[in-house]
């Protein structure tokens, strides 16, 4: 089963995307939707207003997340590639919800940054209340899977060991196009820059795994449906390379999950 958030005539509205359409589930966007108990039985018994599948406006997955929790350093290939070792507990940063767009929604370019660089992630929903949720409880808490990328200044991100400043830059981080729910493991993730790949690793190369982070951030902070968790990057992003490669206006930016969905995004100025 697939869940997106939508922009209609009306405004936005969550909905199911099947095979032939998409259909209307009663609730402004995919937050509102998670918060009803029923929310799996209510999504797979919808039959509201449709809508076709051609010209959907997909807004971010989740507009107004109550939180977004980013984890640095969590894929084995890009700590290796940054010279670290691996890490005994998440590396945990925020970015708030300004930050996100939608799966084909322009990405502004950070202004006054000239080192913006890209982060193919992982993302995961939460769909259920939690706090010091045992391994078994986290599983059960996530709604499921969508994509992220991560664009950061590391101009920013790098001005002092605090990495928010650059990481949350407005409309700077594409979330969706959908939330895929119980239709597996997610499989190899994939980044593409004007056409050439950058990134390319499974997501089983994971330190910790999804629930292996709603396990570890609930024991800090009560975890709400609609929060976002981004699980972090693997090798192969701009900054790490000789020379370094970095986003420009124009830059055309494409994100894969197998399994899960794709983001396409064009790079623009930002305010």
């Amino acid at each position: 089963m697939r869940l997106a958030t939508i922009r209609t005539a009306g405004g936005t509205a969550a909905v199911r995307i099947d095979a032939d359409g998409a259909v209307e589930l009663g609730a402004v966007d995919l937050g509102a939707f998670l918060a009803r108990p029923d929310w799996r039985s209510a999504a797979e018994s919808a039959s509201g207003t449709r809508h076709d599948l051609a010209g959907l406006d997909y807004a971010t997955l989740v507009p107004r997340p109550e939180k977004v929790f980013c984890v640095g350093l969590n894929y084995r290939s890009h700590i290796l590639e940054m010279g670290r070792e691996l890490p005994e507990h998440p590396a945990l940063f925020a970015k708030f919800a300004r930050a996100l767009v939608g799966a084909h929604d322009p990405v502004e370019l950070p202004a006054g940054s000239e080192q913006v660089d890209w982060e193919a992630e992982l993302g995961v929903v939460v769909g259920a209340e939690v706090r010091h949720a045992t391994p078994e409880q986290a599983a059960a808490a996530i709604a499921g899977y969508t994509v992220v990328n991560d664009v950061t200044a590391r101009d920013f991100q790098y001005r002092s060991v605090e990495w928010l400043q650059g990481k949350t830059f407005e409309r700077s981080t594409p979330v969706g196009p959908w939330l895929v729910v119980d239709e597996g493991a997610p499989g190899e993730i994939t980044c593409e820059v004007d056409g050439d790949v950058v990134q390319k690793a499974d997501t089983s190369d994971l330190v910790f795994g999804p629930a292996d982070l709603v396990a570890y951030i609930s024991q800090i902070i009560t975890l709400v449906p609609g929060d976002v968790i981004a699980t972090g990057t693997p090798g192969g992003v701009g900054h790490a390379r000789k020379p370094p490669r970095y986003l420009v206006e124009g830059s055309e930016l494409v994100t894969r999950i197998e399994g899960v969905g794709e983001l396409r995004n064009t790079l623009v100025k930002g305010d």
